[in-house]
């Protein structure tokens, strides 16, 4: 099992979907003593073999690949497919964009999905959404790679635990991007990271990372306290150098404080956060097709936003203390993180 003790600095670079995560940032995080991570959720095979082999050549560090558990998904009624359609295409936006319903599959077969995993050997798989097959655990364990799954309860972090897996991610509300709550129609307890860790390092007997809020060396050293072996961040990372989140993205994410970030399923089919924009409140109310489903919707919108620099109707993904967020290279954020953890532990 990977040794988180080990790490230079206890970090695991969040696994962000969409092209934010790439070779050069996961790779200075793993040389800066991290662990760098893909999010690949909806990923090739060709893709996250091109991904890992690069990023292989850049580092010798750790690197962790992440993935979505989907649930069986069906179209709904042809009149509510109608209403999710005119919600989109009746959005004011400049510029053209295509909405249709997607034909199934409407997501990728897993098990295709990890052939390059059970190639390339990334130190650290992890899941989002769910416990995957134990036959794929069961696999990665027998080629000596350490499995995580994030838990947004007490009750989930049990059901990874028995699952076998080797460590829990303790996803808070507090954190940016999809809320990895296994139903997102259950009721969610919305726990903090720290209250969360909390209760997953006194119940359960496996390794638990943070993640959620956190965005300096001050918040590790909190989730340390904690009983955490390490902390998850994402949004840290954001506007980094390296990082190839949209101009836009990180424009926001620097210079828009006073909006917030909220949850939203208008961009998705399932809960996650980001900055609060014109998007979200418009789509507020309106009918939203099932996960995936909804993604693959608004995937034209979202790519005509980015073309035209429309921060407005991108998904802009971010914690809820995205304000703290820094504008510096991944080594120098690296480096700064360690010092103010050293001080914050002193």
């Amino acid at each position: 099992m990977f040794n988180f003790s080990k790490l230079g600095v206890p970090i695991i670079q969040a696994p962000m979907a969409g092209g934010t995560n790439n070779p050069l940032l996961a790779s200075e995080v793993s040389n800066a003593g991290g662990v760098g991570s893909f999010g690949f959720s909806y990923s090739t095979p060709q893709k996250i073999s091109e991904d890992l082999a690069a990023t292989r050549a850049l580092t010798n560090g750790p690197i962790n690949a992440n993935f979505f558990v989907f649930s069986p998904v069906d179209l709904p009624s042809q009149a509510i497919q109608t209403q999710a359609i005119e919600a989109l295409k009746n959005l004011p936006v400049a510029g053209e964009y295509s909405v249709s319903t997607p034909q199934a599959p409407f997501y990728p077969a897993i098990e295709d999905q990890l052939n390059p995993i059970w190639t390339h050997r990334p130190e650290i798989l992890t899941f989002h959404f769910g416990v995957p097959s134990l036959s794929l655990i069961e696999k990665a364990h027998s080629l000596g790679i350490t499995v995580g799954i994030t838990a947004t309860s007490l009750k989930e972090g049990r059901a990874v635990e028995k699952a076998g897996a080797d460590f829990i991610v303790a996803q808070g509300i507090e954190a940016g991007g999809h809320r990895g709550i296994f139903n997102p129609d259950g009721e969610d307890e919305k726990l903090s990271a720290i209250g969360l860790t909390k209760q997953l390092v006194k119940e359960c007997s496996i390794p638990v990372v943070t993640a959620g809020a956190i965005m300096d060396g001050a918040d590790i050293a909190n989730a340390l306290k904690a009983g955490a072996v390490a902390a998850q961040m994402g949004t840290a990372f954001l506007c980094c150098d390296e990082s190839t989140a949209s101009s836009a993205h990180k424009e926001y994410l620097l210079k828009h404080h006073g909006r917030g970030s909220v949850f939203t399923t208008g961009f998705s089919g399932r809960p996650a956060r980001g900055i609060d924009n014109e998007f979200i409140q418009l789509m507020d109310g309106k009918v939203v097709l099932p996960f995936p489903i909804q993604n693959t919707m608004t995937a034209s919108l979202r790519q005509l936003a980015v073309r035209t620099n429309n921060g407005e109707y991108q998904s802009l993904w971010a914690g809820q203390d995205y304000s703290r967020t820094r504008k510096l290279n991944a080594k120098s954020l690296m480096l700064a993180l360690k010092e103010e953890l050293l001080i914050a532990l002193d």
